[in-house]
């Protein structure tokens, strides 16, 4: 210790009076306290004030440990954007258990892993889902009770009861809850909250855990980020199972915001709902910003809606319609592995003056820190040194934070890997421009290298959307003896266009170096993740397999 500071220090210890281990738990007591009457969620023809919503996840805590699942033990669920999960978020953590959203696009056999892996105490389940939840837990060899949850909102839903196995209905099991359960917080906020688990794509899905210290600051920095206050009306388009809806489940809350459930997204309900309540803020991947500018023409929306989107750059196009249509969209970055968001696209006052394009190349870029993300660079791989700031020079992005994960479950020498030198590497590529303004150009392993020179995938994907004619678009690195690798374009046509290869690879070569055009062109509708990814790693696959 400094020896300065030494006076600093006695006498003045940590006490329970001004150390608080922080939780988003305490986030939904507070809005209770101050908004009890105030409506917390909506689903169809339901809705729970913030009193009742409260009652409802502390009951859920009280029935978890009357079954007997201990601090620390792991319960997992298997819903849509239902009620059921968005209470698990807070029920669970109460109980002193470890919540596990799983992903509802997951085979059994997968399931079956992270039940195992993540040694399951207590299975939520959706009825939609139980067929192969149940075929997951017989996989697994466990003895795992589940609760099933019976949506009434879900047309043509039939309990499962009577096969035998133990299964518990879940209003039931919630009444057999105390309303008044005086749960606790964690006694250290580095204690595990929740456990998500990562793609898999290549290999066995690895458990990435959070804190609660990490999800609290996450959401209060989404807060900021994205304007949420009591007035807003958060419309779930985005996934709750991924990176725990990017923390807005806990966010919401922390402003006393809505949460309007969305169990299946579709592109006339979303309208609906946002006009029916109000929505002011939803997130998704670029696939649901195309979802809503696909359709019919719509009316400019009666009032702005505040969209935040991940993953791939929207292009200029998608976003100069959906501008069109009244909505405001904002540019974030950001893995499971720092609790979704960690960059932001921060708009800047001058952009204004901007065209339609210039604006839309600035909008796509990855940003700058979210504001709770410590710092964030982009550097060379093996000396983690930063890269020049010319907008050119390509390196690895490399966040700093209290959001980044406590590590990978059970996988030391993966989260050792992954947290070198004090950063945490993303293992995407990237420039960093002259107002530091970081831009991604590709995912180190979606990289081409044609002939020796590199060939950003992303570039030539903003080049195929720009083509009036194409829906979705993704290019892959395919072998050639020749040039080692080339640039294979997968494209989905809208309906109704009549798209050539030709035509294809002439449209790019007249906006990117010709050399960056496809060699190859394919026709087919794109695989997906159940957040709207495109599933690069089945792609190349088939560039490989390709005659």
């Amino acid at each position: 210790m400094v020896l300065g500071f030494v006076m600093f220090e006695e006498g003045l210890e940590r006490r329970a009076a001004n150390h608080v281990p922080l939780t988003p738990l305490s986030f939904l007591r507070r809005s209770a306290a101050v908004f009890p009457e105030k409506t917390a969620v909506i689903h169809g023809t339901q809705s729970w004030s913030y009193a009742q919503f409260y009652k409802r996840c502390r009951r859920l805590a009280s029935a978890i440990a009357g079954a007997g699942v201990q601090p620390g033990e792991t319960v997992s669920v298997l819903a849509p954007n239902v009620p059921v999960l968005l209470e698990a978020h807070y029920g669970v953590a109460m109980a002193g258990a470890v919540l596990n959203a799983v992903n509802t696009r997951l085979d059994a056999k997968t399931i079956a892993f992270i039940l195992n892996h993540a040694e399951t105490r207590l299975f939520i389940v959706d009825a939609e889902y139980m067929d192969v939840a149940r075929d997951a837990i017989a996989i697994s060899g466990r003895n795992v009770t589940t609760i099933e949850y019976h949506d009434p909102e879900q047309a043509g839903s039939t309990s499962s009861f009577g096969h035998g196995d133990h299964t518990v209905d879940y209003e039931s099991f919630l009444q057999k809850g105390d309303p008044e359960y005086k749960w606790r917080r964690p006694a250290d906020e580095w204690d595990a909250l929740s456990l998500n688990y990562t793609s898999g794509t290549t290999g066995e899905p690895k458990g990435v855990v959070y804190s609660h210290r990490g999800a609290y600051l996450n959401s209060l920095g989404n807060v900021m980020t994205f304007g949420i206050d009591a007035r807003s009306v958060y419309l779930w388009t985005l996934p709750m199972f991924h990176c725990n809806g990017w923390t807005y489940t806990w966010a919401v809350t922390a402003a006393a915001g809505t949460h309007v459930c969305l169990r299946q997204i579709e592109r006339d309900r979303v309208f609906t709902l946002i006009l029916e309540h109000g929505v002011t803020h939803m997130c998704g991947a670029p696939i649901i910003l195309n979802m809503l500018v696909s359709g019919p023409t719509e009316a400019r929306l009666p009032h702005t809606v505040e969209v935040a989107t991940g993953g791939a750059a929207p292009p200029t196009s998608i976003l100069s319609a959906m501008e069109a249509l009244g909505f405001s969209v904002t540019h974030l970055y950001g893995l499971t592995e720092s609790y979704g968001p960690s960059a932001v696209c921060v708009w800047q006052e001058e952009w204004e003056a901007l065209n339609l394009q210039q604006r839309g190349s600035r909008m796509a870029r990855q940003g700058v820190n979210h504001i709770m993300v410590e710092d964030i660079i982009v550097a060379d791989s093996q000396t983690f040194e930063e890269t020049p700031r010319d907008g050119t020079t390509m390196g690895e992005i490399m966040l700093r934070s209290n959001t980044i994960m406590k590590g990978y479950l059970k996988n030391g020498a993966a989260t050792d890997e992954s947290l070198q030198n004090g950063w945490f590497r993303t293992g995407d590529l990237a420039v960093r421009h002259a107002d530091g303004y970081v831009e991604i150009k590709d995912r180190s392993k979606d990289i081409i290298i044609s002939g020796g020179e590199n060939i950003s995938s992303l570039e030539i994907e903003e080049a195929l959307y720009s083509h009036p004619g194409i829906l979705e678009a993704a290019v892959v690195a395919r072998p050639d003896d020749k040039w080692g690798e080339t640039p294979c374009a997968f494209i989905t046509p809208r309906e109704g266009a009549a798209l050539t290869a030709d035509e294809i690879v002439e449209w790019c070569k007249k906006r990117i170096a010709r050399f960056k055009a496809p060699k190859t062109v394919v026709f087919d509708e794109l695989p997906k993740t159940s957040t709207g990814k495109i599933q690069k790693h089945l792609l190349r696959e088939r560039a490989r397999s390709l005659s």
